[in-house]
This record gives structure tokens, sequence and C-alpha cells, in this order.
């Protein structure tokens, strides 16, 4: 903050707002939008490997395994996300401690579960109490990223197998009467022409996903709704900076940062589909002038 900042009850006008948007609080809530795009770029990819791992699972030639992936994508799909989004991170968080529990601390008589208390040793919690609190936030954002990631990979599973099975399957047979093997055939054939078909339907989920995100806020996690709700509720002579209730304001901005959030995705993904479309036998592909035309 300024040395001009010193005594904000001398502020009025521009120098009062100078000092009010310059305060640690706000320079958080600045940076809480960096913590939104950063679980976008690493949840994206994290819920399309979920979905590659759910749509192969899914058509695997193996029972057990098939069996498997369309349960992940049938039971995360039925269950509303919200549930999802809170029993997941508990879930994965006292599985983790369980685990350790079981290895540091082996002669523990105590039961685990006491009631409604989960009581491991203290040499097992994670992070540990005495840990600095960068470290409780950074665990908690990694447990939210995994959520999110099997959550929405669900989703792209359900996504990626309805892709694969739209590639014609002449081509598929065509590919091996040229004596192609099934690895040729699945990353030569199958794999360029599924991005075709998946990229709707991922685009779709790349935007639910975005407007998913203030759900942090669910967790815990100090993210743009939480400060947006901080920073905007009314404050009194208490407070250094005493104002009337801005949060219509503040969810306006957020407003304002998801709607260019959105104008910038569909940009970047219909480059995307351009890219994949090029040269397919495909309604988008022949009006580039590809194959068909």
């Amino acid at each position: 903050m300024l040395e001009s900042c010193a005594d904000p009850s001398s502020l009025s006008g521009l120098a009062w707002f100078a000092c009010y948007l310059t305060t640690g609080k706000h320079m958080a809530f600045y940076l809480s939008f960096g913590t939104v795009l950063l679980l976008l770029v690493i949840t994206a990819p994290a819920a399309l490997l979920f979905g590659f791992g759910g749509a192969l699972a899914s058509r695997s030639g193996i029972a057990p395994l098939r069996w498997f992936g369309r349960a992940y994508i049938a039971m995360v799909r039925g269950v509303p996300e919200i549930i999802f989004f809170l029993f997941v991170p508990l879930a994965i968080d006292q599985g983790f401690e369980y685990l350790r529990h079981k290895v540091m601390c082996p002669d523990w008589s105590e039961p685990i579960r006491q009631g409604n208390d989960f009581v491991v040793c203290t040499a097992a919690k994670l992070p540990l109490n005495a840990d600095p609190q960068w470290m409780h936030e950074i665990y908690g954002f990694l447990l939210a990223i995994l959520a999110f990631a099997i959550v929405y990979g669900a989703f792209a599973a359900n996504t990626i197998r309805g892709a694969f099975d739209a590639v014609p399957r002449a081509q598929i047979e065509t590919a091996q009467a040229f004596g192609m093997t099934g690895r040729q055939v699945f990353w030569r054939v199958h794999m360029p022409q599924m991005w075709v078909y998946a990229l709707p339907g991922l685009s779709n989920l790349w935007m639910i996903l975005t407007k998913a995100t203030p759900l942090l806020f669910l967790l815990g996690i100090e993210d743009i709704v939480f400060w947006a709700r901080e920073l905007g509720s009314m404050k009194t002579r208490a407070f250094a900076y005493p104002h009337p209730n801005w949060q219509l304001w503040y969810f306006l901005g957020l407003l304002v940062f998801y709607l260019g959030l959105t104008r910038v995705s569909e940009m970047v993904l219909a480059r995307l589909n351009a890219h994949f479309s090029h040269g397919q036998a495909t309604l988008a592909g022949r009006g580039q002038g590809g194959i068909g035309r």
C-alpha cells in the first residue's frame, strides 16, 4: 500500500478509491482470478485424461474393465455435481490420512471412526498442523482439481466414447485391409477423425467447466466469489474503508470477466475445430474445401 494511504480517513474522491483498490485484500482478490485460470489450465487436461481412460475402458474387450468404465461414466453423470464436489475432496483427504495413519502409527489402538469424527494420529494428518498456511491452501486446491477432473472426466469420457463410435466403420475396415495393425488403425485413422466428432461436445464441456469454477467457494478456497462477497459487503465505520453494500458492482465485474473468458474460449475452440476438420469428409471439412467437396 502507498504511504499516502496510511490514514484512510483523510482521503476522499479518487485518492480514496486508489487506496481502497490497492489494499492487501484487494490484491488477494486480483490474484484469485489467477487461481480460477490456473484451475482451468490444470483441470482441462486432467479431465481429458480421465475422459480418455474412461472411454477406452468402457470400450474394452475385457469385461471387468468395460464394466468399470461404464460404471464410472454412469455414476458420475447421474449424481449432482455439487455432491461430488463436496464428497470427493473429503473422501480422498480421509483416504490419504487413513493410509498414512496405518503406516506411520501402527501402534494406535483407538478406533479411527469415533462417532461422526475421523481421528488419526497427528503425524498422519495432511497437511500437518505445524505446516504454513500456504501448504494448507495448496493441498485444498489440489483436492479441488482432482474433484473437478473426476467429475468432468466422466462427461468427457461419454463424449469421447461417442466420437470413437461415430468414426465410419468402412474406413477402419479399409485400413485393416491395407495391412495396418490394430495400433496403427487406432493412431492413424481412429484418433485423427475422432476429434472431429468429439470437439463440439468437449467445447460445450469446457464452457460448463468454466461456469462451474465458482464452486471453489463451496470447497473453502478463497476464489473470486469469496472475495467479491467479502469486499462488496457493507463495511461500517469500524473498518478502514467504510462503504455501503457494493456486492452488485463486484459481481458485475465477475460477470464481465466470465463473458470475456467465454468469448476468448469460443475463438480458440473455433480455430481448433477448423484445424481438426481440415481435409475431413465432414460438413465442416467440405466447407474448407476438404475431401468430398
